[in-house]
């Protein structure tokens, strides 16, 4: 059973640094080698035989490439104070994050872009979205809208997917590794949802030989044909924006450019 965030914060801090430590599938030795101190000094903090400073939650922190809002919470176990802020995207100082996002989404149109959290709620999109809205049912479009749901549901763009089994194959791996990496609860359930969808028992014998997937959408009599990237944040200090992700989806031939172009 995944923890929950109350008791994450009654978890000593020792306790939660080797649960990203196993995660990591580290040893106390690979640890401390990349921390340059004594394994006996890990298996301490650990055990809860040695309090670590601040510092060393931070060190042992960014070696196990924790993500800053359970670097907070781990700060926070630890009986210090958190130094990462978590500002609303709406804010006066995420003004320039802001005009930095609107200005990738434009000078990407007429091709899709859309800004996801770290949940995959989607907080900002171009004109392109419109693509993938169209003929979805009004209770996936209720904010926050969901940009996995929207994919896979079948009231949404699934029934227009040609290839949904591969599309379904290759978002349900990225997003496992995601629940991997971050042991995030709400991203389990949201795994658990999409995994529960018609079909996706056919999905872990799909796309196995792929490089890359494409989406195979159809629009009108058109099947359209999609490539899709994913951009984040360089050297982020706020956790709103360092859980920010950048889809941005382009043509993979000639006809499907043309078509978007002449939309």
């Amino acid at each position: 059973m995944t923890a929950t965030i109350e008791e994450t914060f009654q978890r000593p801090v020792g306790e939660l640094l080797r649960g990203w430590r196993e995660r990591r599938r580290l040893s106390q030795l690979d640890l401390a080698n990349q921390v340059e101190v004594s394994t006996r000094h890990v298996s301490f903090v650990e055990t809860g035989r040695s309090k670590p400073s601040r510092e060393m939650v931070l060190r042992l922190a960014e070696h196990l490439d924790v993500p800053l809002r359970d670097r907070n919470q781990l700060l926070l176990a630890g009986g210090y104070a958190p130094i990462y802020s978590e500002s609303s995207l709406h804010s006066p100082t995420m003004l320039a994050v802001r005009e930095a996002l609107r200005r990738l989404l434009e000078a990407h149109e007429p091709y899709p872009a859309l800004v996801v959290d770290r949940w995959w709620n989607i907080v900002e999109a171009n004109a392109g979205i419109a693509l993938f809205t169209e003929g979805v049912s009004v209770e996936l479009l209720k904010p926050p809208i969901n940009a996995l749901r929207l994919t896979l549901h079948p009231d949404g763009m699934a029934p227009r997917i040609g290839n949904l089994a591969e599309v379904r194959a290759s978002a349900l791996s990225s997003l496992q590794r995601q629940v991997a990496s971050t042991a995030d609860p709400e991203l389990q359930d949201l795994y658990d949802e999409l995994r529960g969808y018609a079909g996706s028992e056919r999905t872990e014998l799909a796309a196995a030989a792929e490089v890359v997937v494409p989406m195979k959408l159809r629009h009108g009599d058109r099947e359209l044909s999609l490539l899709t990237t994913i951009a984040t944040f360089g050297t982020p200090l706020d956790v709103t924006v360092s859980e920010l992700m950048i889809e941005s989806f382009f043509p993979a031939d000639q006809a499907t450019a043309e078509h978007l172009r002449g939309l």
